[in-house]
């Protein structure tokens, strides 16, 4: 840091210090400068307790609780010249122990705090005025998992970076200060830096921890999807497999679909299950797009006499955007729910051997594979 004198037009450094040098203490010096101007931490913040102990089974106290312009819980954890080793942790501990707290607990610690430090104060209408509320029943406090974290010290060792990086990832918001001294002669100086992440790039850090969440998220949710269609392709098979050979050789798969090769090259049969359908289709692809629309005609002329053999009618999708062509039948189903899986079961091992059977003299007359 440089002192500007504008009378010589210079700049002067400024000597750093630590605060162990200069005779501050954690307590006594910088949580009191930060409980009684919390905005130097680059927000408006209320602080509603210092050295706050109301965990049950512990005698634990974490040294600033505060309330942001949201709602949410800030847990600020003060450490002097070195944050030490475990400074993460604790702050995550405390983080914990706070998401239970409710409106009305968050009311009553605030209002022991306004009792010692500004009496006569009230604790429901010093929350309206900071949260621009008409009335106290309209605050909402500590939503979900909203909870915060600023660690604030002169030196961050790098476990605990790289651990609040990691976290970040995790899209738990939780910062890091860094507070740094200067003297000269008799005059202090105090600095206050957001190091993680960096003011500028918070935005961007927070957004890259969202995608990176809801990428782990999907990836997650996809494994359970494919669980669980294995599982309905197994209990499938074990029904159909009984009344035809059609599907004696398939393996249930991770898929929405099961197909097997009718004989006849580029046709095939196949069982699809989606969350808003379960469908049973032949599915056309002999190795052109003229190949397959003129097939396709040709069994589109026999539809009467096709659909009265299958049983129902069939839905007849030329495709003519794509190059293979489907025919198809369906019904509403969710292969999500497990309530739903006998009826779904029931229709298609029974509509895909009536599928098999309307089409059997008409692939037999195709040339061979």
């Amino acid at each position: 840091m440089f002192k500007i004198d504008k009378h010589q037009n210079r700049i002067e450094k400024l000597e750093q210090s630590s605060f162990t040098e200069l005779g501050f203490r954690e307590r006594a010096h910088l949580q009191e400068w930060l409980a009684n101007k919390p905005d130097a931490l680059g927000e408006e913040l209320l602080i509603i307790q210092k050295e706050f102990a109301g965990f049950s089974d512990t005698s634990e106290r974490l040294d600033l609780l505060a309330i942001d312009k949201q709602g949410s819980l800030v847990i600020i954890e003060n450490k002097l010249d070195d944050t030490g080793r475990d400074v993460t942790w604790q702050a995550i501990k405390y983080a914990s122990y706070c998401s239970r707290l409710t409106k009305d607990d968050i009311r009553q610690i605030f209002q022991s705090y306004l009792d010692r430090y500004s009496f006569g104060s009230k604790a429901e209408d010093e929350l309206c005025a900071f949260l621009d509320a008409d009335e106290y029943q309209e605050v909402v406090l500590n939503k979900g998992v909203t909870q915060r974290i600023m660690l604030v010290a002169a030196n961050f060792r790098k476990e605990v970076t790289s651990t609040v990086l990691w976290l970040a990832s995790f899209k738990l918001r939780i910062q890091c200060f860094r507070v740094t001294p200067f003297s000269r002669g008799e005059d202090l100086f105090l600095t206050i830096d957001q190091i993680i992440p960096t003011k500028d790039a918070e935005e961007f850090m927070i957004g890259l921890a969202a995608k990176a969440q809801d990428e782990i998220e999907g990836v997650e949710a996809e494994k359970a999807r494919y669980t669980l269609r294995r599982e309905f392709w197994s209990v499938l098979l074990a029904a159909i497999n009984p009344r035809t050979d059609l599907f004696r050789t398939v393996a249930p798969g991770i898929r929405n679909w099961l197909s097997v090769n009718t004989g006849r090259r580029g046709i095939s049969l196949a069982l699809v299950v989606r969350r808003e359908s379960a469908r049973v289709e032949v599915y056309i692809d002999v190795g052109s797009k003229e190949s397959n629309e003129h097939l396709f005609d040709t069994w589109f002329r026999d539809r009467t006499e096709i659909e009265k053999s299958f049983g129902e009618t069939l839905t007849w999708e030329r495709l003519d955007d794509k190059r293979a062509c489907r025919i198809k039948a369906e019904r509403p189903g969710n292969v999500f729910d497990r309530e739903q899986w006998p009826e779904m079961i029931d229709y298609m091992v029974d509509a895909v051997i009536r599928l098999e059977t309307a089409f059997r003299d008409r692939l037999a007359a195709l040339p061979a594979k």
